[in-house]
């Protein structure tokens, strides 16, 4: 199996992933910039959702466990 994308690194008190690690460029992200990244398309496995009125990032729906955030 190959290595996840994106791993959370960091979470606030209700469960809100903050924090966010490219695992194949190397780059940390918080959730606004990654949130960006998304939007922008450099992140076609992911999408954003409006979660308590905040832009969260989550996977795609999909039969793979590999681009899943946890």
């Amino acid at each position: 199996m190959s290595q996840k994308r994106v791993t959370v690194t960091r979470e606030n008190n209700s469960g809100r992933n903050t924090k966010f690690h490219d695992n194949y460029s190397g780059s940390d992200m918080t959730r606004p910039q990654f949130v960006k990244e998304i939007k922008a398309g450099n992140y076609e496995n992911y999408h954003t959702r409006k979660i308590n009125g905040l832009e969260t990032p989550v996977s795609n729906p999909d039969a793979t466990k590999n681009n899943n955030l946890d």
